[in-house]
């Protein structure tokens, strides 16, 4: 390992054993062929699509129950035909195969409902944050501008502030009625009502829908500015749907799948939808996490398992032990980013019997997976790739005498790649220099082509592998990749700033890195407006990108090409008694940045504060 990777946080190497890899490998495959070859069939079926996939259900499960959520019901035979209603009225507004619509709602069943009258009309579906804000939520709308904007009663407000910054044209504008307590906007249409009217068949325009087409765009943060709009075609959901249902998670029809994550990202999309529908299994859907509610909703829906993040773990291994914490009904959980400290701790509390990781990018073709269901490991990865020597300092892959990488060894982490072998082996984005950004060219040999996936790994042999960190100008917090250059740019963009580099730090007992930023201001020490820039920075990002700490230096250290040299910063991070410089920090429910005081860091340290 390349001493530049010191300051890389220690796990454990957890190295596969081969004699018990091949026995449950033998075993995994006995059990799971006939899925697999599925799969692989859905995969060549270019006419499929999850239009297909919804009718199927609609006959095969007609009276059982797809969604529940806040005590309503919805049966495949009924999602089935509101969402023919939705497609209808759509194609009654001109709406036609490769149009945009943009989405901007909470989870709720309307959600699901909009995103399969998308799926079969063949339109894309523009799956907006609905945490974003100001700038941000201008950028995301504006670069995946559709015929039509849904915009959902719980966020009116956010849209309608930015309206006029838009550029609109002849966009037609819906408004999706929630709590009811709104009435319909002037200028927009009131879509509940409008589609009551339009007929329950299946629209002839699935049979146009292919299994390579487009299905929705999400929004990822990539590592050069603001978010990405990524390609996620219907062979995602369909044959990733498979894959993580009914092979990675072992769904059967019985099964209840509780969802706290929300589905604008692939994560909960995949298996809150793609997995359930492949499964022709339940989805208990809540519109946001609640770590005091979690083990109630997941009794009082009966749910079988759950899809997370590694955060969401972290906060509900962080609630106050109970002696019932392991009387619930989930025996299974899927999801990314479980650390391997808690890993087991979490698995015998909440006593759980699958944990199905899994590793891979919105964007991206590479993918691994926990088929084999050991612990402390992103799982099994049948695809070739790399994981090659990476400098931290320099926030490069290391390139040998002759100029190619170099692979790790065994138990040492390192950039992991994945080879370029088609059109469709990176998805990418919508804007193609950004895709082209994520390619790394001679990697091993003269005129190779690999995809850079920004994430230092661990092998572990026997095809699997553990997540290290985020490599560069991206950082994860709260559940989400935020690019560093975008709350950069946001943050440059305050009046008293004269210049800031924006990275993640480590706070102990959590998951991820908080964001915080060095800056040098315009304006003495005193004159700086903390509470304004709070304020204009909630404005501006989401709230897992606004900076936790705050660092005042009079400059900032580059490096010879002019970098900020970023590494100094991250290992001192806001260590009060090893750093010299004025420390900041915004406190929880708060909106102003107030002095870190020794007391202040204790309490953050010790877990009594919780950013």
């Amino acid at each position: 390992m390349s001493d530049n990777l010191q300051d890389t946080p220690d796990k454990p190497l957890d190295i596969i054993d081969r004699k018990e890899f091949r026995k449950r490998y033998k075993e995994f495959m006995k059990d799971n062929i006939e899925h697999l070859q599925k799969a692989l069939k859905f995969s060549h079926e270019k006419t499929a699509s999850f239009g297909t996939i919804i009718e199927r259900n609609a006959e095969q499960y007609a009276d059982k129950a797809v969604i529940k959520f806040e005590g309503k019901e919805i049966t495949y035979k009924e999602y089935n035909e509101l969402v023919n209603q939705y497609a209808h009225y759509f194609l009654s507004l001109g709406v036609k195969k490769g149009d945009i619509v943009d989405i901007i709602l909470q989870n709720r069943i309307e959600y699901v409902v909009l995103i399969g009258a998308v799926g079969k009309i063949g339109a894309v579906g523009s799956l907006i944050n609905s945490d974003l804000r100001e700038k941000s939520l201008i950028h995301c709308i504006t670069i995946t501008l559709g015929k039509v904007i849904v915009v959902g009663e719980e966020c009116f407000e956010a849209f309608d502030s930015i309206k006029g910054d838009l550029g609109l044209d002849d966009q037609i504008l819906c408004f999706s009625s929630d709590s009811g307590a709104m009435p319909c906007p002037e200028g927009y249409i009131d879509l509940s009502s409008a589609v009551k009217e339009f007929p329950k068949n299946n629209p002839s325009t699935v049979a146009d829908v292919h299994m390579f087409d487009n299905y929705v765009y999400i929004f990822t943060s990539g590592t050069t500015g603001l978010p990405k709009a990524a390609y996620f075609p219907h062979q995602r959901l369909v044959t990733g749907g498979l894959y993580m249902g009914k092979i990675l998670g072992q769904f059967k029809e019985e099964d209840t799948i509780y969802v706290a994550t929300p589905l604008f990202h692939s994560n909960p999309l995949l298996i809150g939808v793609g997995a359930v529908f492949a499964a022709g299994a339940t989805l208990a859907l809540v519109r946001k996490f609640s770590a005091s509610r979690f083990w109630d909703d997941t009794r009082k829906y009966n749910a079988t398992a759950f899809n997370y993040v590694g955060e969401l773990l972290r906060y509900l291994l962080n609630q106050p032990p109970k002696p019932n914490d392991a009387d619930n009904p989930v025996k299974k959980i899927i999801g990314n980013g479980l650390r391997p400290e808690i890993w087991k701790e979490f698995k015998t509390r909440f006593g759980i019997e699958r944990i199905g990781e899994f590793y891979g990018a919105t964007e991206g073709f590479g993918m691994s997976a926990n088929l084999l269901n050991f612990d402390c490991t992103c799982g099994y990865n049948s695809q070739a790739c790399a994981i090659v020597e990476y400098d931290v300092e320099e926030d490069a892959p290391i390139r040998a005498e002759n100029g190619f990488m170099q692979r790790v060894k065994l138990g040492e982490p390192g950039l992991l790649l994945f080879p370029m072998q088609s059109d469709i082996s990176f998805f990418g984005y919508k804007d193609k220099k950004a895709t082209d950004s994520k390619i790394f060219r001679n990697v091993f040999k003269e005129g190779d082509a690999w995809l850079n996936t920004g994430d230092l790994m661990r092998d572990q042999g026997c095809s699997h592998m553990a997540f290290v960190d985020r490599v560069g100008d991206t950082f994860r917090w709260k559940g989400h990749n935020m690019s560093t250059t975008e709350v950069e740019n946001i943050f440059n963009s305050f009046e008293q700033i004269l210049l800031a580099t924006v990275y993640g730090v480590q706070i102990p007992g959590t998951d991820g890195r908080a964001p915080m930023a060095s800056f040098a201001a315009n304006v003495d020490a005193e004159k700086i407006d903390f509470k304004g820039l709070a304020e204009y920075l909630i404005n501006n990002l989401p709230p897992y990108g606004v900076p936790v700490f705050l660092r005042l230096k009079t400059n900032l250290p580059t490096t010879s090409t002019h970098k900020f040299q970023k590494s100094p910063l991250k290992k001192e991070g806001f260590d009060l008694e090893s750093i010299e410089d004025a420390l900041y920090v915004k406190l929880p429910r708060e909106a102003n940045y107030v002095p870190l005081t020794k007391k202040i860091y204790d309490d953050i340290i010790s877990g009594k504060i919780t950013l």
